[in-house]
């Protein structure tokens, strides 16, 4: 059974979207069977990977609202890096939020949509909207492990404990198992408030933090541009190495998870 994790941070622009393909694709490249689910209206997990999400009709849109007509593997794409499937987005999923308000158990259409197709993945990443609502929260509930993507920067900081607040509701409310971890995205490493931020982090989160930094680099708009993840665009560089190395972390991660789900 698939681990899933929710990439998640209520602040736009911190590589949330980067590291859901980035980590799929260097994950993939390992032989994982891994499935990328595009959570967020402005489908930019879609355009990274090189598709026009206007050309989908369904898309997860549909498999949100009704599921049943609708099942996640009618959404499913094969996309041109083997061992890596997408469930694209389109603008139709802003919508979304307005029609399961007040429905009946309007937090777990998610997971119940991936319920079905959970066992056929090793890895399944959510990439979250820049927000905290209906959506996330939903992303939220469906995962195992949230990954928050933080930049070095103060006011990136700040935002953590609004985010962590609606996480202890989430483990309180509907998944008490609920695991989060941080990655620190877009680190440069010329400035001594971005080195000041990273040891700030390790005090305050110390079990909670990825080793691997990503730093800042043009490469990944390159990438993003061209429709192809940093790990096969720019196979050698240091950004590709560095989200080869969060790719073990996770797997170290995700074996210890399994272990404790056998147990309970």
């Amino acid at each position: 059974m698939a681990i899933i994790y929710s990439v998640t941070n209520q602040k736009g622009g911190v590589g949330k979207t980067t590291t859901c393909a980035c980590l799929g694709a260097a994950l993939a490249e390992q032989g994982y069977k891994v499935l990328l689910v595009d959570f967020d209206p402005q489908s930019g997990l879609t355009v990274c990977l090189g598709y026009d999400p206007a050309s989908f009709n369904p898309t997860i849109y549909d498999s949100l609202i009704n599921c049943e007509q609708y099942s996640l593997d009618k959404v499913i794409i094969n996309t041109k890096i083997q061992n890596l499937s997408l469930v694209p987005s389109s603008l139709d999923l802003a919508g979304a939020e307005g029609e399961l308000i007040g429905e009946i158990g309007w937090d777990r259409n998610l997971k119940d949509a991936l319920a079905p197709v959970r066992n056929e993945y090793d890895f399944i990443f959510i990439d979250c909207p820049p927000s905290l609502g209906v959506l996330t929260t939903n992303a939220l509930i469906s995962a195992d492990i949230v990954i928050v993507p933080v930049q070095t920067e103060y006011l990136a900081l700040r935002g953590l404990k609004q985010l962590g607040d609606i996480i202890r509701k989430v483990r309180k409310k509907g998944n008490p198992e609920l695991k989060m971890r941080i990655l620190r995205t877009m680190h440069d490493v010329r400035t001594l408030h971005s080195r000041e931020v990273v040891e700030e982090l390790e005090k305050v989160f110390p079990d909670e933090i990825f080793k691997t930094i990503i730093r800042r680099t043009v490469k990944f708009a390159d990438s993003s541009l061209a429709g192809v993840p940093i790990v096969l665009y720019a196979k050698s560089s240091e950004a590709a190495e560095a989200y080869r190395n969060l790719s073990k972390e996770v797997i170290e991660d995700a074996k210890k998870t399994i272990i404790e789900r056998q147990g309970r």
